[in-house]
């Protein structure tokens, strides 16, 4: 994370739900996993973008670049602004070895994106 990065938090529940960055004239919304949401635009249209977006991404199953460049599927477990850690989606099997990959932050488009259905 930047150190100019400016923590957004939701008005009703003060959740974090992103940041905005200061970029020349106007601001970038990133998401909780760092990545851009929207083009350089005035603060209140920055605050809307990560406000709507809100949290239930974090929830979609998503793919995970293995080393070997396989796709795997997995569940976002944890996010912070230092790390972001996955798991092998084991479906809800209780019984299934718990998976974990931890990724830097901001997690590149290239290693984690969603899982298209």
């Amino acid at each position: 994370m930047e150190t100019d990065w400016i923590e957004h938090r939701r008005a009703e529940d003060k959740e974090l739900v992103g940041w905005i960055q200061p970029t020349g004239q106007g601001f970038v919304a990133m998401d909780l996993l760092g990545r851009r949401r929207t083009d350089v635009v005035d603060w209140m249209i920055a605050e809307e973008a990560l406000d709507e977006l809100g949290l239930s991404y974090l929830a979609d199953p998503h793919e995970l670049r293995l080393d070997g460049g396989d796709w795997l599927r997995v569940r976002i477990a944890e996010v912070s602004s230092g790390l972001v850690r996955v798991k092998k989606d084991d479906w809800g099997d209780m019984t299934a070895p718990q998976i974990y990959y931890t990724l830097d932050f901001p997690v590149p488009d290239d290693r984690l994106r969603t899982l298209v259905r």
